[in-house]
């Protein structure tokens, strides 16, 4: 209780943004219900996606980085001697893609000031573990050899959100040395599910069994997962190498099951050594970082974000 009051504090609230978020979404079949098609709801997100307004920027080239996809990003020509951030999209690793997330790559250019790098990494269930984290290992070897061909000469950083967050997290420990900073947005890195904001916060869009079935999806089968939950380079919690990581930025949000997995991230990166910060964004749900038109909260993230990345690479 608040000294002298007379009411209690209340208990933790979703934002009314969130509310009607949540409330939009109550009928939409969840992931792995037998009605569930994978591949018209890719197609729907995507035409959703393209629809939206979005803004310009100097530079957007879809190039072939030996064999995978990736959209380049530069707000203002030569902004790739700045700095590259290798943006990996989420989506539980099934959904999205990078013309999903083109929207907000383009804010970030903006906001950043930085080339922005977006992949197009393949995605289960056609293409399971490991082929998500060759790929974004095929774009790095690519970078090194070719970026100053495409004038992206500056430091980079490694950054994702969701299960884009587990591919940019294993990204920095699988190349260690290789980035000025990694920037995560509720990342989703821990397979056995084992934090306590699964059993506090599933009743808000993004439960348990939805989870679940994305881990299997990535894994390949159920049996499959078993044997990869303390695969480090599938599920990068409890990775024993956080202490090679550059400085971190973790973000949470209060009523998302993976609230804890991320938290817990930037606790074991500052014991083990490591440099993180972790901010949880009060009253929002899984998601929200890129519907800047949706949750006020959005475009305060995605500065603070630009800002973690300018810091970190010169600016």
């Amino acid at each position: 209780r608040l000294v002298g009051a007379t009411t209690p504090y209340p208990d933790p609230m979703l934002h009314p943004q969130a509310q009607a978020a949540v409330a939009a979404a109550a009928d939409d079949l969840s992931p792995g219900d037998p009605g569930y098609d994978i591949d018209a709801q890719r197609e729907r997100v995507r035409r959703f996606n393209l629809a939206q307004p979005r803004e310009e920027v100097a530079v957007v080239s879809d190039l072939d980085a030996d064999g995978v996809r990736v959209r380049m990003y530069q707000a203002h020509q030569g902004d790739g001697a700045r700095g590259v951030i290798v943006h990996l999209h989420g989506g539980g690793f099934v959904l999205n893609d990078i013309d999903v997330h083109d929207r907000v790559c383009r804010a970030f250019a903006h906001r950043s000031g930085r080339a922005v790098l977006s992949v197009d990494y393949r995605r289960p269930p056609e293409h399971p573990f490991p082929a998500a984290p060759q790929d974004v290992d095929v774009v790095l070897d690519w970078l090194r050899r070719e970026g100053r061909t495409h004038g992206l000469t500056g430091p980079w950083v490694a950054h994702g959100d969701s299960a884009g967050g587990n591919l940019a997290l294993v990204a920095a420990l699988r190349n260690p040395g290789s980035f000025a900073a990694l920037a995560l947005i509720y990342p989703f890195i821990d397979a056995g599910m084992s934090g306590s904001s699964y059993g506090t916060e599933a009743e808000f869009g993004f439960g348990l069994p939805e989870a679940r079935w994305y881990w299997e999806q990535y894994a390949g089968g159920a049996d499959r997962l078993a044997e990869l939950v303390s695969d480090p380079d599938f599920s990068p919690l409890d990775s024993p190498a956080l202490a090679t990581l550059p400085p971190t930025l973790v973000v949470s949000a209060e009523h998302d099951i993976l609230r804890s997995e991320a938290e817990t991230l930037a606790l074991r990166i500052q014991a083990a050594g490591g440099r993180a910060v972790a901010t949880r964004y009060l009253g929002q749900i899984h998601g929200f970082w890129r519907h800047l038109d949706v949750f006020d909260a959005a475009e305060p993230l995605l500065g603070q974000v630009a800002g973690f990345v300018r810091q970190h690479t010169g600016d």
